[in-house]
């Protein structure tokens, strides 16, 4: 197993990252232990020989490509239950906006019946999900594995999956002095993922940039042959504040268009989300009074896309937001 240690290079104009790269087909002990040390130091990791055959993520690849080509009459059309279906520009209830065109879909094989790469493509990535989130719990040495998969596995998980397109922005700017003319427009604003981990596909244009502990956003570099995955805040919540959910965002580019599919792990609306016993200590106790999911869900579409929600459900007397 060849695991790329996270650094960090340094130029005039930007700071990039190279995420720590977990390699799933090595020692199942080490492969966990780096997951863990991935999810606490940075949220955000990439995974290879995940296991997803590639000619299901080329399928579903290009049948998002094929859908957002289509007149945007023919798109407006496909309004499966709201705030399911296609979407542009538009995020959610309360007023966020961005230079991106989506498609929400409910994973539930009834809602998407009509399409075989759809349905593939959830039910491999599920499992991809599953797995990881076993691994987590392994390296958390919690005796019950299963402790966050089993949420997800559920016949009512409320799991979705997001197709984002980013139209490519030409950069327009009468003075060539400008700084302005080198800032690329924002496609998804600031933000946390509200479930439990997220599975990220792109194809090979950058955009993605996460806010390090410092407050600096730096891009991921895209790489096609990988999964980005990271973590939600329900993850963050069950592991009792020892996994972060980091604040991304996503720019758009100036020359290509960059197609994204997350598949969103949730879990049922009425699961009672809870911090494991085994993951309180004297030292450590629990950050977060229990809730469900659907509790959790209300709050959030209460609030705008960049607002924190954790800070809602922490302990009394615990000052500290997140």
């Amino acid at each position: 197993m060849v695991v790329a240690s996270p650094t960090k290079t340094h130029s005039e104009e930007h700071l990039t990252i190279e995420l720590p790269t977990v390699d799933l087909s090595g020692d199942r002990s080490m492969v966990s232990n780096l997951i863990v040390k991935a999810c606490e130091e940075y949220g955000f990791f990439k995974v290879k020989n995940h296991g997803v055959p590639h000619d299901i993520i080329a399928k579903m690849e290009k049948e998002s490509f094929n859908f957002f080509a289509k007149p945007f009459d023919e798109k407006q059309k496909v309004e499966l239950a709201k705030p399911l279906g296609y979407g542009c520009k538009n995020i959610g209830f309360k007023g966020d906006i961005g230079e991106v065109e989506y498609l929400l879909l409910n994973t539930n094989p009834l809602y998407i019946a009509e399409s075989s790469a759809v349905s593939a493509y959830i039910e491999a990535v599920r499992e991809l999900a599953c797995e990881l989130l076993d691994l987590m719990a392994e390296g958390l040495r919690i005796p019950d594995r299963s402790v966050f998969s089993r949420l997800i596995r559920d016949g009512d998980s409320d799991s979705l999956v997001r197709l984002n397109h980013y139209p490519p922005m030409p950069l327009l700017c009468k003075d060539k002095d400008s700084s302005t003319c080198n800032q690329n427009k924002v496609g998804f604003g600031e933000h946390s993922d509200p479930q439990i981990l997220t599975i990220l596909r792109s194809n090979d244009v950058g955009g993605l940039q996460i806010s390090l502990h410092d407050g600096a956003w730096v891009p991921v570099t895209p790489d096609p042959a990988t999964f980005c995955v990271n973590v939600g805040d329900l993850l963050q919540v069950m592991t009792n504040g020892r996994f972060v959910s980091v604040r991304h965002k996503a720019l758009t580019n100036s020359y290509k268009s960059r197609m994204s599919m997350a598949y969103f792990a949730g879990p049922p609306l009425n699961a009672r989300i809870a911090v494991p016993p085994e993951m309180i200590t004297p030292t450590k106790p629990a950050l977060y009074k229990p809730f469900t999911w659907a509790e959790f869900k209300k709050a959030a579409f209460a609030l705008r896309l960049g607002d924190r929600r954790l800070g809602l459900f922490r302990m009394e007397g615990d000052e500290q937001v997140a």
